[in-house]
């Protein structure tokens, strides 16, 4: 899977022939390398208003004997922060490509910034390198029809640092994890369909130091993850949409001191079920494995930096919610592996049931695990990009509060171009799933969409506390685990537009320079 692979320079005056164009992102028009770039850039400013307000182009004597300024816009204001370097740099991927560059070495210069400001972007160059990286990917479908040189014909990215601070290594290995989630989750849902998605997975991670495991057989799958199977019943009698459990571990060398957990959810297409979904609203739903697409890309990125201390299970589930005559259907109550009896409220909310299954699983795991934390991870609810737009949805159990887990990833979210914001989940949430009847323990969902329904995308973590087990476990039990569960339906495809846009990785980023 070859990508952009960033490269360390220190030494400008041996770079003439190395790289064909030098790239300055900048929010002026200053080189720290190369000072007469100002002067350039100014006189051609005499004859082009567009310089230094949008990118341009310009003969000059760097490397590559062609500059391309890229301005990055205002930095000062309470609200800006490092995606404008990130955005900056993948709105100008395409010009790139377009201007014949095909080796491009990056300066990252930001000028005029007090100390504070400064530290907000510490991660400036990591930022640049990613957003080229992200306009730079095109589809897997598009990789494997056309020419994969003609279309990302850019294999090297140099970045300019004089100090020789940059750990290339790491903004290899994230980028690695993001382009498998952005491949997972944008290829069409028959090339990914369940069984393609985890042969993909199997592919990525093989000779690797992450073991992955396949459960495949239809009857353990129905024995051991009861709600996930529901929601694809439907599939069983199209073999090539079966459904499948991927497993992966990592454990690395010597003492742990931390354990993660991870649960996927990986929708391979999602047509509503029952609660078909209806005027359009189909389209795009292959993306509905965006959850599981992100916590493989965490993982590849962790194979490749293998730190210690960490131990990192994953559990995705990569299922079809089809429509058919065995379909899964609202008022149907089904026991969880946790043992609760689940009323189907919606078939459209399928998301939850299969999360539940395997938030459950992990809990086993967790009860005798060091420092354990839980997160479910999905494009679970458009109310969660209702809501909060282009950025990730955290909800937690009290354990997780308690623990500050939100607010490290949001902390660091803020620094890495990849930012959450912390929903709290309250009584209201309980409230919504408690059973109507004595029939029941817990209701999935209402019979309508998140996006009309208040608190949309908090109610479903009640629900995911419950109908996994995870209740046993809150602050005054005496065993409490932490638990979030991390929405990414508004920040895991690019502008919102589930049919066209380019999947973003989200939440690898977060996660890796939060935890890695």
């Amino acid at each position: 899977m070859p990508f952009p692979k960033a490269v360390l320079e220190t030494n400008t005056s041996q770079l003439s022939t190395t790289y064909d164009a030098y790239v300055l992102i900048s929010n002026t028009l200053s080189s720290l390398h190369y000072p007469h770039i100002q002067t350039i850039l100014e006189q051609h400013q005499s004859i082009d208003e567009r310089v230094g307000i949008t990118a341009t182009l310009v003969a000059a004597d760097v490397a590559g004997k062609r500059l391309l300024q890229v301005p990055v816009g205002q930095l000062t204001r309470d609200y800006d922060d490092v995606r404008r370097i990130f955005d900056a740099a993948r709105h100008t991927a395409q010009m790139i490509i377009d201007s014949g560059i095909r080796k491009p070495l990056l300066e990252i210069n930001l000028a005029g910034l007090t100390a504070n400001q400064t530290a907000q972007f510490e991660n400036a160059i990591e930022a640049a390198y990613l957003g080229l990286c992200q306009g730079l990917w095109q589809p897997l479908e598009a990789r494997e029809a056309l020419d994969e040189d003609v279309i990302e014909p850019i294999h090297c990215v140099g970045l300019i640092e004089s100090e020789g601070n940059i750990d290339v290594q790491r903004l290899n290995a994230l980028e690695a994890g993001k382009r498998l989630a952005r491949d997972l989750c944008g290829t069409e849902p028959e090339r990914m369909a369940p069984p393609g998605f985890a042969d993909y997975c199997v592919d990525a991670f093989k000779g690797s130091n992450v073991s992955i495991s396949v459960i495949t057989d239809d009857a353990q799958i129905r024995h051991e993850y009861p709600l996930l199977h529901a929601v694809a019943r439907a599939s069983i009698e199209v073999k090539r949409h079966r459904p499948r459990i991927i497993r992966m571990v990592y454990e690395p060398v010597g003492e742990v001191t931390k354990t993660l957990l991870f649960a996927g959810k990986g929708i391979t297409f999602d047509t509503g079920g029952a609660d078909l979904k209806v005027n359009g609203h189909m389209a795009g739903m292959s993306r509905d494995k965006g959850g599981a697409a992100g916590v493989a890309g965490f993982m590849k990125t962790l194979s490749l930096l293998a730190p210690k201390g960490i131990k990192v299970i994953a559990e995705l589930g990569a299922v079809r919610n089809s429509i058919g005559a065995d379909a899964f259907i609202p008022d149907e109550i089904i026991t969880s592996h946790a043992g609760i009896r689940v009323r189907v409220g919606n078939t459209d909310a399928e998301g939850r049931m299969l999360l539940a299954d395997l938030l459950s699983h992990l809990r086993e795991d967790a009860v005798n695990a060091i420092n354990p934390e839980l997160f479910s991870v999905a494009t679970l609810t458009g109310h969660a990009a209702i809501a909060l737009g282009p950025y990730t949805a955290l909800v937690e159990n009290k354990p997780a509060r308690d623990q500050g887990i939100a607010q490290k990833l949001f902390a660091h979210g803020e620094l890495c171009a990849d930012q959450v914001e912390q929903s709290l989940s309250r009584r209201e949430d309980f409230d919504f799933v408690k059973p109507r009847t004595k029939a029941d323990d817990v209701i999935s969902s209402n019979n309508g969409p998140s996006v009309t329904t208040m608190r949309g995308h908090q109610f479903p973590m009640a629900f995911l506390t419950i109908a996994s087990g995870l209740d046993k476990h809150e602050a005054n039990s005496e065993l409490p685990l932490p638990f979030t569960h991390v929405d990414i339906a508004g920040s895991g495809i690019e502008d919102l537009d589930w049919q066209h846009g380019k999947p973003t990785g989200a939440p690898v980023n977060v996660f890796v320079n939060t935890y890695l």
